[in-house]
């Protein structure tokens, strides 16, 4: 096992010594930012147990935030700027505030299959292994920015409900209903089988995003960062469909490839 470092260390020391802060423990879950603390306490998902800020601001969205702190009787806590770093990592822009929650948890699979076989226009998203927490936040505040209507992910080899994906999805994860699968490549053959048409995105595919009927229930299959959609996956797929390409650079990032094609099925949806 990897040593401490003393700067990891030293933090662990200080935030012991605060009386404010000494509450952080591994049954706590974190999220930072004034625009995910805030979706926190709109979407009332999950407890947070406490608020902790480095600054009384007169924003907006910062006193919504402390508004809905007193009508839900949330201990709200002013700290300095060094004891909220002292709990996030170095790189972590947390804005000044952060909140003491449960973790997140998710929706359960068969629940969300249910609700998508059962729509009568659905879209759902399945994702293929995507390791990045910066691309998944980014994907799930586009599913809800578009009203997807919920998202699986593989149960290994693959990145999860952190706490950066929160702060990256900028409170999406409060809302939208993300499942985990043992078996995704099962999951693909379910939804075929309840007549849901299930889209993947290989560069090499022959049909352009904008040529699919995007008004059928659909579930459209991302694959993860450099690779793309696993081999067996690709094939399970009734169909591919790929963004053309018009400059040098042969590829789009996932979670930008997410929001072309999803407002794609946004526009097609609305014209119908």
């Amino acid at each position: 096992m990897r040593a401490k470092s003393k700067k990891h260390k030293e933090r662990s020391r200080r935030r012991k010594m605060s009386p404010k802060l000494n509450e952080v423990n591994s049954g706590t879950s974190i999220i930072f930012g004034v625009l995910p603390v805030l979706e926190s306490l709109r979407a009332k998902r999950r407890k947070i147990k406490k608020i902790f800020c480095s600054a009384r601001k007169s924003e907006k969205r910062f006193l919504e935030i402390v508004e809905l702190a007193k009508a839900n009787e949330i201990p709200f806590a002013t700290v300095s700027s060094d004891e909220i770093s002292d709990i996030v990592d170095d790189d972590v822009n947390h804005q000044g505030i952060i909140a003491l929650t449960i973790p997140a948890s998710y929706y359960d699979s068969e629940r969300l299959f249910t609700e998508i076989t059962q729509k009568e226009r659905s879209l759902a998203v399945i994702l293929d292994g995507i390791e990045d927490p910066g691309n998944l936040g980014a994907i799930l505040r586009t599913v809800e920015c578009m009203g997807a209507d919920g998202v699986f992910i593989p149960n290994r080899r693959a990145v999860g409900l952190t706490e950066t994906v929160a702060k990256s999805s900028a409170g999406a994860t409060e809302y939208v209903k993300v499942a985990k699968v043992k078996n995704l490549n099962r999951l693909i053959d379910d939804l075929k089988e309840a007549n849901v048409w299930v889209v993947g995105t290989s560069g090499d595919a022959e049909m352009d995003y904008e040529d699919w009927d995007w008004s059928q229930s659909t579930a459209l299959v991302l694959g993860g960062e450099g690779n793309g959609l696993h081999r067996l996956t690709a094939e399970k797929c009734d169909v591919l469909v790929k963004i053309p390409m018009y400059g040098r650079i042969e590829s789009l990032n996932v979670s930008v490839a997410a929001g072309v094609i999803l407002s794609e099925a946004v526009r097609q949806r609305k014209e119908d």
